[in-house]
């Protein structure tokens, strides 16, 4: 049987930062876990869910959910990653993700209720009844 290959996602981060560093890991959410509080990552981040849905938020994207089988990534930088969660209440959810960070500092460093605060109006509006709907797949938007 010849090699398969399956085009998840395609994308031009708007930086790569010089001599970068990079980490892969994979990482386990348990039912209803609400994952890393707010944070950034010091350069862009791509992940493939293996398992179940995160429910992925970036500064000035809506809520998302991304399912098993989808990638999905973030510029990094000063853009605020609000959420990445396990989506399900009644499973896990695991998934991959390589991270190209500055060398010499953090991946992820965590944002301060001041600067969420001073950054509010960059947030999408939070859903009030509706369940955040899926995106596609390998939806090329620039974010997440």
């Amino acid at each position: 049987m010849p090699t398969t290959f399956n085009h998840l996602l395609h994308v031009t981060p708007p930086f790569v930062p010089d001599g970068a560093e990079a980490m892969t890991m994979t990482i386990e959410l348990p039912p209803g876990d609400p994952g890393t509080p707010p944070h950034r990552h010091s350069g862009p981040v791509f992940g493939y869910v293996l398992d179940g849905e995160l429910l992925f938020e970036l500064e000035g994207d809506p809520e998302r959910v991304i399912r098993a089988g989808e990638a999905f990534w973030e510029p990094g930088g000063d853009v605020v990653h609000y959420q990445a969660g396990n989506a399900l209440t009644d499973a896990s959810t695991r998934f991959v993700v390589v991270m190209l960070g500055v060398p010499g500092e953090p991946m992820l460093t965590l944002v301060d209720e001041t600067e969420l605060h001073e950054r509010r109006a960059l947030r999408a509006p939070r859903p009030t009844t509706a369940a955040p709907t899926a995106a596609p797949a390998a939806a090329d938007t620039g974010k997440g």
